[in-house]
């Protein structure tokens, strides 16, 4: 199954939407636009997983390199998660503790 990225701004955030597919195959394009949005200047960044139907270990360690990166410039990642499956592999790996976690896009760039 293919990636898809598209990348809009809302309220001072970039809101980065992700579907299908977040593998060892995949994975490398993900990381690719969250560097390039770092790059850009771009620390306020909203990862939008609603349409993400998987992810494995290597999809979760982009999103906390990202993380890492844009927190030294005093930035910050959330995520917006719905599915339940999806939801359960921040759970089980305890990565909920250390992404804020919202229900919608709305809601994530209030914080």
């Amino acid at each position: 199954m293919d990636l898809r990225l598209d990348v809009s701004e809302r309220d001072g955030w970039s809101v980065l939407q992700v579907g299908g597919e977040i593998d060892v195959a995949t994975a490398p394009r993900l990381r690719e636009q969250l560097i390039k949005l770092v790059n850009d200047q771009r620390f306020m960044i909203v990862v939008d997983l609603g349409a993400v139907d998987f992810i494995d270990s290597t999809g979760l360690g982009v999103l906390i390199g990202a993380l890492k990166r844009v927190r030294t410039h005093d930035g910050n990642l959330a995520l917006v998660c719905t599915e339940p499956r999806i939801v359960k592999v921040f759970e089980i790996t305890g990565l909920n503790q250390v992404f804020q976690i919202f229900p919608s896009v709305d809601a994530a760039v209030i914080t």
